[in-house]
């Protein structure tokens, strides 16, 4: 029977999700009970193309093939409102304004010769996410979240060699934690966007030098993806 009673209280203490960990002193311990809450992001991204080649053969027999080698880091700042749901579950909506750019190279195939251009890009997003949360240890919370996304262009460029459409949407996928700080939380956050929608634009009317044409020609598709890491304050 003793062993038994051992046996039990060793199970109850493994249990436990603080089993081997100090209690402290928790800052604001009915943070996580408000039904809607505001906050602000801020942090840093890269944005990057999936680039499906075309295979196309222009009037002088070149091929080109186009890559982007190099991420340029751009700036993220929004808004964040969060709608409790239950102890485990969150309902969040973010408008954030990503400002950033991609380097494009393209590249001859028999003569090597190449092309660089630059694509500046500034996008609205609203992502409509779902925060899956743990339980609470001490003063810190690891979560996951997931969901949708929306996105617009604030200005196109036009005349360029690569001209991507205005609108995208997507699915994004994160992880993160919430640090109890004693008047707000600070939370790490990395999450990784990928959009679905076919970004290249195809009728380049807009094109005043036609030697460029050759260039979007080269490719078939062009999807959008996102690497944002922020830093939410809740």
């Amino acid at each position: 029977m003793r062993k038994i009673f051992l046996l039990v209280i060793v199970l109850s203490a493994l249990s436990d999700p603080t089993y081997g960990q100090q209690q402290k002193l928790q800052n604001r311990p009915y943070a996580d009970h408000k039904i809607f809450h505001l906050g602000f992001t801020i942090g840093v991204h890269t944005q990057d193309l999936m680039l499906t080649q075309s295979g196309h053969t222009d009037e002088n027999g070149e091929v080109w093939f186009s890559e982007i080698p190099s991420y340029s880091p751009g700036f993220s700042v929004g808004i964040i409102t969060d709608l409790y749901l239950n102890r485990f579950m969150n309902l969040r909506a973010i408008p954030t304004l990503h400002l950033g750019s991609k380097n494009l190279v393209f590249k001859e195939q028999a003569s090597g010769e190449t092309f660089k251009t630059g694509l500046r890009n500034n996008y609205v997003t609203l992502p409509l996410q779902v925060k899956l949360v743990s339980t609470r240890i001490n003063n810190y919370r690891p979560y996951l979240v997931a969901g949708t996304y929306g996105s617009i262009e604030l200005a196109s460029r036009k005349n360029q060699p690569i001209l991507l459409k205005p609108y995208d949407y997507g699915v994004e996928i994160g992880i993160g934690c919430d640090f109890y700080l004693p008047y707000f939380n600070l939370c790490p956050e990395l999450k990784f966007c990928f959009g679905l929608n076919d970004m290249l634009e195809k009728d380049r009317s807009d094109l005043m030098d036609k030697e460029l044409i050759k260039y979007p020609l080269s490719l078939a598709r062009a999807t959008q993806r996102m690497i944002v890491m922020s830093f939410n304050f809740e």
